[in-house]
């Protein structure tokens, strides 16, 4: 394997480690729930998701988790307050 390859592949882990250099802007995922799939995202600073749970109470427990699984890649301002 070329050098520079495996200088790029170790860095590349290294970043995987260091997660306070990413922060997410905007994403757009498919959730899987318990009974169906929900496209959940996070684009212009709001939170957003298909559940109905979502469209009454501006939070699910899929953008909960989100929240939770990328916890500090987030903006301050996009992490739960629960």
């Amino acid at each position: 394997m070329r050098s520079d390859l495996i200088s790029r592949i170790e860095k590349a882990n290294r970043y995987a480690g260091e997660k306070d250099r990413i922060s997410i802007r905007s994403m757009t995922v498919d959730f899987q729930g318990t009974h169906s799939t929900h496209l959940t995202s996070y684009i212009d600073g709001k939170w957003n998701c298909t559940c109905q749970f979502f469209a009454k109470w501006e939070t699910c427990s899929h953008s909960m988790a989100m929240q939770k699984i990328l916890g500090d890649m987030l903006p301050e301002e996009a992490r739960s307050a629960f």
